[in-house]
């Protein structure tokens, strides 16, 4: 049994009596008046256990976008129900006045909507649906929390999705509208046309020449089909907060981006999630199928406070690939990770495929170096200068090996690497 304000409101009544006529005993006569009262007005309430619940959810949405539980209750009981319902879930799916008050006559039934918000990626499960039954006087009330299991899957937010329209852009410039007439590595036929003068004469096809009695030349487009395998870094060093934000989810971002744009373009994308085991799997999907299956993999990766094995990584790329192809490496430049795990491996990487290394810069290290005031200051300046070094050093050794390195902050991230794969596209070297 639960006691309202009333009951509280009820038992300070008695204090005028008291204090008027003090009798001995009005004090236990009273208080058993109100026990009384409260007790015959939450045996008068509705059961809450005999209330039907059900609760639909839809199956996704995405980070920050708004969503609706809908709570369906029915009043089984003989009685009338006049409770108050909560909708619980946790906090970070950013429920909206979860308390509803419904007062519902023997076998009626009524929707209950509940507004959510999430500020997280992941599955959000729902809470128990608390029912509190008030008496006939609102005094005191029966309460029982029901089991109604639901869950939510939070997408990413995809907010990198505004630089598509200029990518794709420049994707249809450079594969339908400017066709090169030099031949190269990543490059195939798309169509011949008459000669004009400044043309390249390697470019021109002698027996097509010849049938037509008029020279012509060939032109060249950026190959299609090509393969792209996003490698997503779950270790501990994705964990990193940069702009209070976990480091993996501008990584999710640039993938996001990149694989829309590769789509578009005719390539094969898959993706792998990985530490010391795979995380999450995307491969043999394609076409408008391709985005909601990176979403809804994505939509789960978490950091794991591990360390990355890159010879796993290594053993995985090989295993799927057996073709050239561009393999997108999404981690963190940190020095000591980075010369440990990936630069004794990346070898086996860069001699069969194109790498590219995507990496997150911390704008607070630039901050840092900034501010030299006081002596805290200089020293932390110093160490702040001496990580820039050692990063700097870091990605020149990759280069030497042949790997492409892209380093951006957050908000920039994913235009950047999407930049760095239409010019390795229009170069051919995919």
């Amino acid at each position: 049994m639960a006691l309202t304000w009333r009951a509280v409101v009820l038992a300070a009544l008695g204090i005028p009596a008291v204090l008027v006529v003090p009798v001995t005993g009005t004090v236990l006569l009273w208080a058993v008046v109100v026990v009384a009262v409260c007790v015959l007005d939450a045996a008068l309430a509705a059961s809450p256990r005999q209330v039907a619940v059900a609760r639909t959810v839809p199956s996704s949405v995405r980070l920050g976008e708004p969503a609706t539980s809908e709570v369906t209750v029915t009043n089984v009981s003989s009685r009338r129900l006049r409770a108050v319902l909560r909708d619980a879930w946790p906090p970070s799916s950013g429920a909206v006045a979860p308390r509803h008050r419904v007062d519902l006559p023997p076998g009626d039934g009524r929707r209950l909507r509940t507004t959510l918000v999430p500020t997280r990626r992941g599955d959000a499960h729902a809470d128990r649906v608390t029912i509190r039954s008030l008496g006939p006087l609102g005094i005191a009330a029966r309460q029982a929390s029901l089991e109604v299991p639901a869950r939510l899957r939070v997408l990413p937010e995809f907010a990198s999705r505004r630089h598509l329209p200029s990518r794709l852009a420049r994707l249809r410039e450079l594969d339908g509208r400017a066709a090169v007439q030099v031949r190269g590595a990543g490059t195939e036929f798309d169509s011949l046309r008459e000669y004009v003068i400044g043309d390249d004469v390697r470019s021109i096809d002698w027996r097509a020449s010849a049938r037509r009695a008029d020279v012509v030349v060939r032109t060249w487009r950026p190959e299609r089909d090509r393969r792209l395998l996003v490698v997503l870094d779950t270790g501990r060093t994705s964990a990193v907060r940069v702009l209070d934000a976990p480091r993996i989810d501008a990584s999710i971002e640039a993938a996001l981006l990149l694989a829309a744009l590769a789509t578009r373009a005719g390539d094969r994308v898959e993706l792998l999630a990985y530490d010391r085991r795979v995380r999450a799997r995307v491969a043999g999907t394609g076409g408008p199928r391709l985005m909601p299956a990176l979403a809804d993999a994505l939509s789960t990766a978490q950091p794991e406070l591990i360390e990355t094995d890159w010879a796993g990584v290594v053993a995985q790329v090989r295993q799927r690939l057996s073709q050239r192809a561009l393999v997108v490496l999404l981690t963190a430049l940190d020095p000591a990770a980075v010369e440990q795990g990936l630069l004794p491996v990346v070898g086996q990487l860069t001699d069969r495929h194109q790498v590219v290394l995507a990496s997150v810069a911390d704008p607070e290290l630039a901050a840092l170096s900034r501010q030299r005031s006081t002596a805290a200051e200089v020293f932390d300046a110093a160490a702040a200068e001496r990580v820039g070094l050692e990063r700097a050093a870091v990605a020149v050794r990759l280069r030497q090996r042949g790997v492409e390195v892209v380093e951006a902050l957050p908000a920039e991230l994913a235009p950047r690497l999407a930049d760095t794969y239409l010019a390795l596209k229009a170069a051919g070297r995919l």
